[in-house]
């Protein structure tokens, strides 16, 4: 999940239509827990295919990645690659979380009572949905981008570079990464389930400035990302009850970490190397930023043939789809 900024980060309400003619750098693997965390039956299982595998991550795709390109979006999705040796002990510490979230909805399927939360906490994406993603995505012309490393650092190069316009990420790393631009809540369709109620509330995308919020905090990046230490972050523990509030309120006291650190006699393990992973990180300038067009064959025979989609619903969307891409282009002509 990254660090949590999110009582200190001001978030500008906006319509997906703001998307209109902008590029997004999605970060994939953020993007893709979404849809196997919210797309599922009442009961909490994920949509699966006759054979028994999970397609709620290909739904997500064909149906809300379609949304965004007929509000005249672009965008590209960011891969992570190989996890920093320093954020070992958060994924097993989520490896274990996801295995008791797992028993803890098969407990409730079997006493026939609501286990909606422990279904989404138990998401996980292997190599195989990875794969699938990828394929469908190249099948609909959207680009694909493997980072070495962390998909968000990428991304967020990317944008630095101009390459991209923003970020869409639900997690606030991409603004220690340097995203310029982050939007959040980008594909979730506009609602979210209330944790411990089958209620949803509106969700409307929301877009974070990263200059204007390091300006109106009255600090820079660098104490930014100091700070999401303090609180802590994939890859170290935070300080003994230092939240984002406390942090910034450390940082605008004392000036940096290392001074903080100083003040209350305690150590960030790795703090310099960690510090760097934000400020300086592993990235890849071999990519391609664009959209292509879409084989209509490939997705029906890939969703329809193998993954058992309606074929009318499939048909339906990739229409729809290449009619927004159809309108992209033939406003662009206009200006040739």
């Amino acid at each position: 999940m990254g660090v949590d900024l999110g009582d200190i980060i001001k978030r500008k309400k906006i319509d997906i239509k703001d998307l209109s003619g902008r590029w997004v750098a999605v970060d994939a693997f953020n993007t893709l827990y979404q849809f196997l965390s919210i797309i599922r039956q009442p009961d909490g299982t994920p949509l699966m295919d006759d054979s028994g595998r999970v397609t709620s991550h290909l739904s997500g795709i064909l149906y809300r990645i379609t949304n965004l390109v007929e509000s005249r979006a672009k965008v590209v999705f960011v891969f992570d690659g190989e996890p920093s040796h320093f954020k070992s002990e958060t994924l097993d510490k989520r490896s274990k979380t996801r295995a008791v979230a797992e028993e803890k909805w098969e407990k409730a399927r079997s006493e026939g009572v609501d286990g909606f939360k422990y279904a989404q906490a138990a998401s996980r994406l292997d190599s195989d949905l990875i794969s699938d993603s990828k394929r469908l995505l190249g099948a609909m012309g959207i680009s694909v981008v493997q980072a070495p490393s962390e998909g968000e650092a990428q991304a967020a190069q990317m944008a630095l570079r101009g390459d991209v316009d923003m970020v869409g990420s639900q997690d606030y790393d991409s603004l220690l990464f340097g995203a310029p631009l982050v939007v959040r809540n980008m594909t979730i369709g506009g609602k979210r389930k209330l944790p411990k109620k089958n209620v949803y509330i509106d969700a409307p995308p929301e877009l974070i400035n990263l200059e204007d919020e390091l300006s109106r905090l009255g600090i820079d990046r660098k104490q930014l990302v100091e700070m999401g230490m303090m609180c802590g972050t994939d890859y170290n523990r935070g300080l003994q009850r230092v939240g984002p509030k406390t942090a910034l309120k450390l940082i605008r006291k004392h000036g940096d970490l290392e001074s903080v650190l100083a003040a209350r006699n305690e150590t960030i393990e790795n703090q310099e190397e960690i510090r760097e992973l934000f400020l300086h990180p592993l990235v890849t300038d071999d990519y391609a930023v664009k959209m292509g067009q879409p084989c209509a064959e490939e997705i029906i025979a890939f969703l329809c043939d193998e993954r058992n989609f309606s074929r009318e619903r499939v048909e339906k969307a990739v229409r729809r789809f290449e009619e927004a891409l159809d309108v992209e282009q033939s406003t662009l002509d206009r200006w040739f």
